[in-house]
Order: C-alpha cells, then structure tokens, then sequence
C-alpha cells in the first residue's frame, strides 16, 4: 500500500476561505511529510497567491474562474455564489481524472456541497472545512427554530434588539448581530446555505478553524447532534514569532518608535467595507482623538491619511498578524472578519468592533458579551444604518486606550487570559494539537483501508 495520502484541498474563492484553508494544508503538510496536497484554485487566485512560501508537499492546480473577475463579487454576491455552485464542479471532477496520483481524502469548505459530491461518486471521503465560528454554524444548522419561533423572516429594524435564547450551545443572542439573510430578502443566498448543510451528512469529517475553549458548548451540541467526527483544529493562523517583523521596513521603524500599547490598529477587512460616508466619520474621528493610529485601507489610503491627520500611519496592506503582535499596539478596530478575531485574540489585543454583514455580527457579540475582551462601536440600540459621528469615535477610541481606566484594566487582563487560551490549544498536548493529530491518524487509517 502506498504510504503517501494525497489530500485535494478545494476552498471557495474567497479571502477569508483560501488563508485558513492553506494554513490548514500548510499545517498538515509539515506535521507529515507523507500527506501530499493539492490545492485547488480558480486561476485568479493562483495569480493572487501562487508566489507565496509553501512546503514542498503542497502543490497548486488551477480550474477556470467562475466569473470573469471574482474581485467583483461583493458586487454581486448572489450572481457569484450561483456561479460557485453551478460552474465549479465540472471542471474539479475534471482535475480530479488528471492528478497523477488518486486523492485519499477531499478538503472542501462547506459551501462547496458538490465536492462532497464529487468524493460521493468517486469513493473519496470528504472532510467538510467550515471557516467561520462554530456558533455561526449552529444558527444554520438549527435554520428550523427561527421559522418555529416566528424570527424568519425578521425585520432587523423593527425587531433588531429582540433575544434569540435557543440556537443550541449558544447564548442569548440579539436578533441585530445574526446573519442578515436571515431577513428573507437573499432568498438565493439562504438556500444555496441550506443546501450546503444539506450535505453534511455525506462528508466524513467536520473541521472547525476555532479552539474548543472558545466555544465549548456550542462544540459539545454540535458533537452530540452529529454523526460525523468533529474536529476543532483552530486558530489556524500563521505561525507567529517574536522576531518577526512587519515585512515593509517604514512601517517598522514607525512601530518601533512608538511607546508600549499606545497605538489603536485598524483594518476593515478584504471583502465587505464600512460605507465611504463612514470611514469618512472614522477618519475625522482619530484626528480630533488625538491618538496614534496604524489604519490598513486598501485604495483610500492617501485620501484618510490626509482627513485623518499626522497622528497614524494609513498603509494599502501590511503583515496584519505582525503588526498585531508589535508590542505599541494597545487595540484593534475590526469588522470582525473571522480570521481578523482568531488573530487579534492569540495576539491578546482587546477588540472595537464594528461588524457589517455575514457572521461578523455574531463574532462581534462573542468579543463583548461573551469573552468581554472588547467594545462595540455602534451601541446595541442603534440602527443598521446609523452613522457612528466623528465625535462618537474621538471619544471612543480616547477611553478605549487609556491604560489607565478601570473598564480598560479588566479588558487588557482578559485579553492576555484568552491569548493564553489560543497559544495552550496548540501547544503539545493541548486541543487543537490533539485534534490535529486525531485528523491526521484517521485520514491515514481511512487510506490503507
């Protein structure tokens, strides 16, 4: 029997779906140097990320873009995601004939229900990759209550602050931080969601990108529930060492001149942002505050950095978990991106956050209410389309850094416990390596078999 276990690796092609899921690769692929991978992407992500550093057992294959520029999809997510489900499969049933070595194993996000599929007709077991929070994945699992409980569809802007107590495994959550189809007005969106859960059964294994220790609960439901092993493999973040620094060399001498904990890191995210109007406000905001800044803005870097003052830096893109990292940061403004969380937590910051759609809102509530390691920007009574004022996040982000403020103590100490969370969980011994290690010896045994 060959003892290499070639692993074919298929991420939806997102940001925010490629980088866990080549961590995870990344991670397998150096934990044994006999798992081969290949990793599968439309043609203009290789251009995206096909330069990056990779181990020598993880190998790229391409299939033809589903639309003509997939950086247009935040544009048009419904016409994206029907393209996603209706034009990827072909042509990945197609590779999987080309590889010269047969796949022992499919690692598909699961909103590709029909690589799961493909692994069907093929004999090929499929590890289902869901590469958001655990808790998000219970609100679609447990899609039904909401409709029994009369909440779908849901007006947010009549019933945003109602409580929604009995998604299992999760606590009282308001209705406002939920994934916003849950208003019924992205009916395509919705069931392309729905028939990707529908297929869980058919994969042999569910990988979460969290710590058991994060979401305990919600973990032990969804174990209970389900027939399918699951395993919590998370942060699934690039290793990160102390010597590392921001690979732009201005950026560095920047940071470095600054004092300890004193400067406010902020970054929107790659696919969904705050409206113009917004980060106009946020802007002006920082310039009255008077506190340092370090702002990632992909293309309105010049124009904030001129509305925002000389008090920060405004950048078009930096090593985002370097920068965490560097001892002058004291918070982290986010939309609240998955991978943003995962980062900031094992870098032990403490959070503002400002979420916008997808599971960002739930990923906000479990910063401040759960975990209590950060603030919200917009108050919980707010509407969806309230403008934060200028004046709002001067004083925000001024009580926000002040090391001196009791509120901000408390904070600080729980965002040092949860970075000791993150780093035991992948320390020898802890959760996500054992469960790394469990993943690994059943993708072989179910190989030799």
């Amino acid at each position: 029997m060959d003892s290499v276990c070639h692993v074919v690796a298929m991420p939806y092609p997102g940001r925010g779906h490629v980088n866990p899921m080549m961590n995870l690769c990344k991670l397998l692929a150096s934990q044994n140097s006999n798992i081969l991978i290949t990793f599968v992407l439309t043609e203009e992500w290789l251009g995206f990320i096909g330069s990056e550093p990779k181990p020598d057992n993880v190998v790229f294959a391409t299939i033809p873009n589903v639309i003509p520029s997939e950086l247009v999809r935040a544009a048009d997510m419904v016409t994206f995601f029907d393209a996603i489900m209706s034009k990827m499969e072909a042509p990945f049933d197609l590779l999987m004939d080309r590889l010269e070595r047969p796949p022992s194993l499919i690692v598909a996000d699961t909103y590709l229900p029909w690589a799961v599929r493909v692994g069907n007709r093929r004999s090929i077991p499929a590890a289902s990759f869901w590469p958001m929070s655990a808790s998000v994945f219970s609100v679609f699992q447990h899609f039904y209550l909401f409709e029994e409980n009369g909440h779908f569809p849901v007006d947010f802007s009549e019933k945003g602050n109602d409580r929604v107590d009995y998604i299992p495994g999760v606590s009282s959550t308001l209705l406002l931080d939920l994934p916003h189809i849950m208003d019924g007005k992205h009916p395509t969106i919705l069931c392309h969601n729905l028939e990707a859960f529908s297929w869980l059964p058919k994969a042999q294994y569910l990988l979460f990108p969290t710590i058991y220790e994060l979401e305990t609960q919600v973990i032990d439901v969804l174990r209970s529930e389900l027939s399918l092993p699951v395993y919590t493999i998370g942060p699934l973040i690039p290793s990160f060492k102390a010597n590392d620094h921001p690979s732009n060399v201005a950026h560095s001498q920047w940071l470095d001149s600054q004092p300890c904990s004193s400067v406010l890191y902020i970054s929107m995210g790659s696919f969904a942002s705050v409206s113009s109007a917004q980060m106009d406000e946020i802007a002006a905001g920082l310039n009255k505050s008077s506190i340092q800044f370090f702002w990632v803005a992909r293309g309105e870097a010049g124009r904030l950095q001129e509305v925002c003052g000389t008090k920060g830096l405004v950048v078009p893109w930096c090593d985002q978990l370097s920068v965490l990292n560097h001892s002058c940061i004291g918070g982290f403004l986010t939309h609240c991106g998955w991978n943003s969380v995962k980062e900031g937590v094992s870098a032990g910051v403490p959070f503002l956050t400002l979420p916008i759609k997808i599971d960002q809102g739930m990923n906000s509530k479990a910063i401040v209410e759960d975990w209590k390691i950060g603030w919200r920007v917009k108050s919980t009574e707010a509407k969806i389309d309230h403008l934060v004022t200028s004046e709002e996040i001067a004083w925000l982000v001024k009580t926000f850094m002040d090391l001196g403020d009791g509120k901000g103590k408390e904070m600080r100490r729980r965002a040092r416990e949860f970075q000791q969370i993150c780093h035991s969980a992948i320390a020898e011994g802890g959760s996500s390596e054992s469960n790394i290690s469990a993943f690994i010896g059943d993708i072989f045994q179910g190989h030799e078999h």
